[in-house]
This record gives structure tokens, C-alpha cells and sequence, in this order.
């Protein structure tokens, strides 16, 4: 019996124990070694629907194709599951070349992006910076930091891999938690709403210079050695230079809630939110953040596992197929336990 091959459809689409071949963008590759001693490829490969692990095993002829990190390529593999999740076992996999266009591919098929428009997102923006602010010193500020970065806002991801990680996903992402803000500050009116909306506007606008743009979304150097935390608080800084009416006491605040918004020292965050504001900045980025997360499995409905908050989560009635529910796991696996993320078959 011949298996029908599905052909230059998006990657959140494919399901368990399909056939699929097209192109693909590749978000990290890296050479490793299964419990023989084996080398064997592990990928993260993807399209402009989401991505994909993927793994090229030792007896795989694309151990021999010559393709590095963040090259589009030509694949061809079967789909599997591993612990939950959805895991391509590669049978070919090589760049792309000119005369690919002809079978469809396309560079801007192949680079995550938010749902959301762009242009509607700008104005929602637009719509709360600077006009929502009551201090003449914020609305300051702000328009220096938007003149300076508005731009790459619109464009740049908000992380490498667990929330927003696509093109224009910082600035969804800050256009929601400012939206949440406004809720909350109206909800607790004791909360300084002014510190809490540019809080949010800066708080990850350090991932600018922490992370490359799309496609390639990978750490830079400034990124790995100092981190977007504390080039936030930098970037506050430079911004706070022109703006003589801001006081000190304000910008120390300011400070506070950018360098705290991760919540603990554990997850990055040189201090713990200890102010009314920053705590409520701490709480709107998580529960963001991790509805986004959320929404990224719930097209597959039933129990999903989310990497980013280590656990499966209900998202409603079972997908068409029941595919990566945890429940076809794969057993035996013959690819490295440590890691914990092959589905070698």
C-alpha cells in the first residue's frame, strides 16, 4: 500500500504518521549522540504556521547533505510523536536552490508570524502611548523610546522559542499586557497607571538587542552576555537622558519594574517585583505569556502538553484525530533518554 505524500502544506497541520515533504526554515540544528554513540541531527525546523522538532537519525543519508542553522531547505520525512508532542523523523533533507521556486517555495511561507494585523496592532498601540499617560515626563519618555524603536517593535519576537516567538510577537505582546494593564489599573485604582503602562512598554524591550530578527531568532552576543533584562533597564536610561522633568525617584521605579518583571532570580530577573506596580507588571506578562503558549496547542483540542509550563493542558474537544494528546507516545525509543525529545522509530 502506497502512502500519500502531503505536499507544501503548513506545519501545524500535519499530524501523526504523515508523510510530508516541502520546505522549511531551520531555526537550529545541532550535531548530538544517541546512547551508542551515533551522531544523529536534532532540528527545529519551521514554517510561517509554527515549528517542528525534527530529527535526522544515524542511518539518515541527511547526515551527509551539507545545510547549516538558519538555511531554508528542501525535506521529506514522516511525522511522529514523542511525550506529546509532534516530532519529524527526516529521510532527506538539503538547501534550497533557485529552481525550488518552481515547487512552491517561498521565503515568506516559511517565517512565523503573528495572526494578528501588523497595521491593527500599531494603532492599539498608538492608541495608549503616549495619549494615555497623565505626566507630561512619561509621554516624554515614551515618544523617545517609540521614535528610537518603534520600528523594530513591529517586527521582532518576543522570545526564541516559549511565547510569541514570531514575527511582530513582541509587539502583540506589548500591545496585550498594556490592553490587561489598563483593566487591572481600573480595577485597582490605587495602582499608579502611568508607571505600570510604560513599565510594560519597556519591560521586554530589551529583546531587541538580546535577540537576531526573524527568520533567524537566535541569541546574539550581547544577548547571551548580559541579557534582555539589564539592557532594558539600559535602554530606560538612555531614553530617561532627554527628559529633565523626570525625577529620579520615578526612574528608580521605572528601573524596578523593568528589572523585575521576570518575577524571580531563578527566571532571569536580578531582583523580585517589590512594588504594588511591579507585581501587577509580573502577573499581566505571565498570564500573557502563558495564554500564548496555550493557544499555540489548541488546535489539536483534548490534553495537550505545553513545554513552557512543563505540564498537559485541557483545551477543549478532542482534535479531528486525537494527534499529539500524549497518548500515542512513542515507547521505545532508541534516541538519547537524557534528552528526553527523540521519537526514533
Amino acid at each position: 500500500m502506497t502512502t500519500s505524500v502531503r505536499r507544501n502544506e503548513p506545519i501545524r497541520e500535519w499530524r501523526t504518521g504523515d508523510s510530508v515533504a516541502g520546505f522549511a526554515f531551520v531555526a537550529r540544528r545541532e550535531a548530538r549522540r544517541d546512547r551508542y554513540g551515533q551522531e544523529y541531527l536534532d532540528l527545529e525546523l519551521t514554517d510561517a504556521s509554527g515549528s517542528i522538532n525534527a530529527k535526522a537519525w544515524p542511518d539518515s543519508p541527511v547526515l551527509a547533505s551539507r545545510f547549516d542553522a538558519h538555511d531554508f531547505v528542501a525535506i521529506e520525512g514522516v511525522v511522529k510523536s514523542f511525550k506529546g508532542e509532534l516530532q519529524l523523523s527526516l529521510n532527506a533533507c538539503r538547501r534550497t536552490q533557485d529552481s525550488d521556486r518552481e515547487s512552491g517555495f517561498d521565503e515568506a511561507d516559511l517565517v512565523p508570524a503573528s495572526t494578528e494585523d501588523i497595521e491593527r496592532l500599531t494603532e492599539r498601540l498608538g492608541a495608549i502611548y503616549p495619549g494615555a499617560l497623565e505626566r507630561p515626563a512619561l509621554r516624554q519618555l515614551v515618544e523617545r523610546a517609540l521614535d528610537q524603536h518603534g520600528a523594530a517593535l513591529r517586527e521582532h519576537p518576543a522570545a526564541k522559542v516559549i511565547h510569541h516567538a514570531y514575527l511582530g510577537g513582541l509587539l502583540e505582546h506589548t500591545v496585550s499586557m498594556a490592553e490587561l494593564a489598563l483593566a487591572v489599573a481600573g480595577h485597582y485604582p490605587k495602582l499608579d497607571r502611568d508607571l505600570l503602562l510604560v513599565g510594560i512598554l519597556f519591560h521586554d524591550l530589551g529583546k531587541l538587542v538580546e535577540i537576531g530578527a526573524m527568520p533567524a531568532n537566535d541569541y546574539t552576543v550581547p544577548g547571551v552576555l548580559i541579557g534582555h533584562v539589564v539592557i532594558g533597564r539600559d535602554m530606560l536610561r538612555e531614553a530617561a537622558r532627554g527628559v529633565e522633568e523626570l525625577d529620579k525617584e520615578l526612574l528608580l521605579h521605572l528601573e524596578h519594574l523593568v528589572l523585575s518583571h521576570s518575577g524571580r532570580r531563578e527566571y532571569g530577573s536580578p531582583v523580585e517585583p517589590s512594588t504594588p506596580e511591579a507585581i501587577a507588571l509580573h502577573a499581566i506578562d505571565d498570564l500573557d505569556a502563558k495564554l500564548n503558549q496555550v493557544e499555540a496547542v489548541r488546535r489539536f483540542g483534548g490534553l495537550q502538553f505545553v513545554r513552557g509550563l512543563g505540564r498537559k493542558v485541557w483545551v477543549g474537544a478532542e482534535g479531528e484525530e486525537g494527534e499529539a494528546t500524549g497518548d500515542d507516545v512513542d515507547d521505545v525509543d532508541d534516541g538519547p533518554d537524557k534528552d528526553g525529545e527523540s521519537a526514533r522509530a
